[in-house]
Order: structure tokens, then C-alpha cells, then sequence
């Protein structure tokens, strides 16, 4: 298990590096998503269940869904921007 350990820690500084330094947005969301489920994982990894399925529901699941919708305001603003018209937002 220490060798699952491992590969855990190292994935979650890779992804975390990763999310910070992507230059496109939407990745950088899918990306933070991801880091939110490993680190959920990580949690668990931790006997803290309840703290990883808190992180799992709040940090990967709400957060996550907040900041998609958020991402596709932003690009539908953009597109009725490109076309002169007045964003409704």
C-alpha cells in the first residue's frame, strides 16, 4: 500500500501543478475537478471517510458544477460579444 501511497502524493502535486499552470480554462476546471476527487481519495486514504466524501460532494461535485456553468456564461457572453449583440448577464 505504501507503493498506492505514493503514486497518490505524487499524482495530486502533478495535478495540482497542472490545474495552476494550464493556460486554457476549461481544462484548468476539468483539472480541478480531478484534483478535488484525488484529494478525496486522499482523505479516505486517511481514515477520514467523512472528509473525503465531503471534499468528494463539495469540493470536486459542487464547486465543479458552479464553475463549468460559470466557464459556459462566460463563453456564451464572449460569442454574443464577437457578434455585437448585448450580453444579457
Amino acid at each position: 500500500m505504501f507503493a498506492f501511497d505514493l503514486l497518490l502524493a505524487l499524482a495530486l502535486l502533478l495535478s495540482g501543478l497542472r490545474t495552476l499552470t494550464t493556460p486554457r480554462l476549461d481544462r484548468g476546471i476539468v483539472l480541478f475537478i480531478a484534483f478535488g476527487l484525488l484529494l478525496a481519495l486522499a482523505w479516505a486514504r486517511l481514515s477520514g471517510p467523512d472528509i473525503g466524501l465531503a471534499e468528494a460532494a463539495i469540493g470536486a461535485g459542487l464547486a465543479g458544477a458552479l464553475l463549468l456553468d460559470a466557464y459556459g456564461v462566460l463563453q456564451r457572453s464572449k460569442d454574443l460579444h464577437s457578434k455585437g449583440l448585448p450580453s444579457s448577464a
